[in-house]
């Protein structure tokens, strides 16, 4: 028996192997790079996993796979920058929620939202199959959340999922109550003195340890977690909706040299000269236009374009607003980016909004968000333009391999196409 398995083993990896070292040619579509102007009848080449060639005249090799992508459009994979997929699979019940913390006043740095990762969630299918390649995945609730992964949408373990973690650090000044603090003033002094704190710990650290300092805001694990943010080598990805709020964490960075994102930012329209000026990105849906909360009076769909327009780096994502979106229908991505081009963004920012400017702001672009020899083969052939409502993604690949199946979604729809005759009373 055990050499039967170890046979079944062999093989399976043999032809797993063999399927990942196959070269495959997609030509004759409308290439976008992305990070360069879009081919008319290109070809993209991938081999092992990777984009070995991009271009109009591209020598398609004996033995290559040939996919015919004449009258499509052929992109890089999308990224969905703000999501719990895989952190939270049905929201009312509890035993299947992994995004929150609880953390010591609030603050919960050290915790790896990605360690609990459940790579068997039935809602990684319905987004890989819509054209989402990667997303990062993100922690939420109090005033520190935790960090943030960047993972690929693709068949494996968890580990396996994992592109990059920690890619952002996540905190919140919107929210007081989540916060454990009265008012927004007390919220943004608490987390002033954190940062305060960790840059105290990280020059006493031998002190600290002979218990010879005053007392500090977080437990040593999140002092410690928060050293690469005070240092500017980690993001800190602020949820702020309110212009009041967003310019209190614009002041923030300044006051620290921080390296931050804006995340939410509903109102950040008000705001875009000077987000530009301080280039810093922001992560906002383009669906709503109904204020939702009274953080979010000002909002409005034409934010992204202001944005956009104004020199500000974005990234498209579902609207962050306790919707579906963030938890399992992150394939509605490329309607928020259509929404995006038809309140004023322009094509080609939209495009590079959920590809190549949701890695750059991530630490990923070596790898990720654009088609060029060298990056990870996570292409798309879609039927057509993808922002358009009834385009389809007609290959997926994530690595060099064709990632679409049936999901869960999918097989339901398929046992219940036909619904058995309505009962007649003998």
């Amino acid at each position: 028996m055990k050499k039967q398995l170890l046979f079944a083993a062999c093989v399976t990896f043999v032809t797993v192997a063999a399927a990942h070292a196959q070269t495959v040619a997609i030509t004759g579509g409308t290439v976008y790079p992305v990070s360069g102007p879009a081919i008319q009848n290109g070809t993209v080449l991938m081999r092992d996993g990777k984009i070995v060639a991009v271009g109009a005249d591209v020598a398609v090799p004996a033995g290559a796979q040939r996919i015919d992508a004449t009258g499509k459009i052929v992109t890089p994979g999308f990224i969905d920058a703000s999501t719990t997929l895989g952190l939270v699979e049905i929201g009312g019940e509890p035993s299947t929620r992994d995004a929150n913390a609880k953390g010591t006043d609030a603050i919960a740095a050290s915790f790896r939202s990605w360690d609990g990762l459940n790579s068997e969630s039935v809602n990684w299918a319905p987004a890989r199959n819509e054209g989402v390649t990667s997303a990062v995945v993100l922690p939420g609730g109090g005033l520190v959340s935790g960090g943030a992964a960047m993972v690929d949408l693709a068949d494996g373990t968890a580990a396996q999922m994992i592109r990059r973690a920690p890619v952002a650090m996540i905190a919140q000044i919107d929210n007081p109550r989540s916060a454990q603090a009265g008012a927004r003033g007390e919220l943004i002094g608490k987390l002033r003195n954190l940062i305060e704190d960790v840059k105290f710990y990280q020059a006493h650290r031998a002190d600290y340890d002979r218990s010879a300092t005053r007392s500090l805001t977080a437990p040593r694990v999140d002092l410690e977690a928060m050293i690469p943010v005070v240092e500017g080598k980690l993001p800190l990805a602020i949820q702020a909706e309110r212009v009041d709020d967003i310019q209190a964490a614009l002041r923030l960075a300044k006051e620290f040299n921080l390296k931050i994102i804006i995340m939410g930012g509903a109102e950040a329209w008000l705001a875009a000269n000077d987000l530009a000026a301080a280039h810093v990105p922001v992560v906002a849906g383009a669906m709503n236009n109904i204020p939702t909360s009274f953080e979010t009076l000002n909002q409005r769909q034409e934010n992204l374009g202001i944005l956009s327009k104004a020199g500000v780096t974005t990234a498209i994502v579902g609207n962050n607003g306790d919707g579906d979106e963030e938890l399992f229908n992150v394939r509605n991505i490329k309607y928020e980016a259509g929404n995006a081009v038809a309140y004023g963004m322009t094509h080609d920012a939209a495009l590079r909004a959920v590809t190549l400017a949701p890695a750059e702001m991530f630490g990923v672009a070596d790898h990720v968000g654009s088609l060029q020899p060298g990056r990870d083969a996570n292409v798309v052939i879609w039927s057509g333009d993808p922002f358009e409502f009834s385009t389809h993604a007609e290959h997926v690949y994530i690595h060099g391999r064709d990632v679409i199946a049936p999901s869960r979604q999918d097989m339901l729809t398929q046992r219940y196409k036909t619904l058995p005759p309505k009962y007649s009373q003998p």
